[in-house]
């Protein structure tokens, strides 16, 4: 089952991840490649491979960074973010635990990781991930509109109802849709096309 996307939230996303990685840049080392090249620089390579469509540039990227900088919640979320997209959900899945590990409260993992639990059919998972998106950002309209779905199919109206009318408040395009309707499909608010 897929989910609603947060287009606007992809731009803002994507300027913060890069922000950061400039200014890891500007602390971390040479702007070149090879030997010299720091994890932030790596990283900012896959950023652009990413944006301009290079999946597979930025996944070596992706891995030069980690092996500079293990710990590297960007690198692993992106990672994630290119491999749900090929529908490859374990991988994703176990991706994105890992940026969270190093960041329980990256909302951006924490949502994606809803998507990929709906899809594999665990329910109940996915409402916990979308209540700890809420819990960081209690603003995210798509999270409280997944949220809904969710109840939907679960059964539970009334709460549904509700997470559709704070969706709603929160981003005026949000409506609930039929009882009939299916999720929109998910674009991740990581760097694309």
């Amino acid at each position: 089952m897929a989910v609603y996307h947060r287009g606007g939230v992809k731009g803002r996303l994507l300027a913060g991840i890069l922000l950061c990685g400039f200014a890891l840049a500007a602390c971390g080392g040479p702007a070149s490649g090879g030997g010299n090249e720091s994890a932030a620089d790596a990283l900012n390579r896959g950023l652009a491979a990413h944006a301009a469509g290079k999946l597979d540039e930025a996944v070596a990227a992706y891995f030069t960074t980690l092996a500079k900088d293990p710990k590297n919640q960007f690198a692993y979320y992106n990672l994630g973010e290119i491999t749900q997209r090929g529908n490859r959900l374990v991988a994703a899945e176990a991706y994105y635990r890992l940026a969270l590990e190093q960041d329980p409260k990256m909302e951006s993992a924490l949502f994606n990781l809803a998507i990929v639990r709906t899809n594999v059919g665990v329910a109940a998972d996915a409402v916990v991930l979308y209540k700890q998106v809420i819990a960081v950002n209690p603003n995210n309209a798509a999270a409280h509109f997944n949220l809904g779905l969710l109840y939907r199919q679960l059964g539970q109206t009334a709460d549904a109802q509700t997470e559709f009318a704070t969706a709603q408040r929160l981003d005026p395009k949000l409506v609930a849709p039929s009882p009939s309707a299916s999720p929109k499909p998910q674009a991740s608010p990581t760097p694309t096309r």
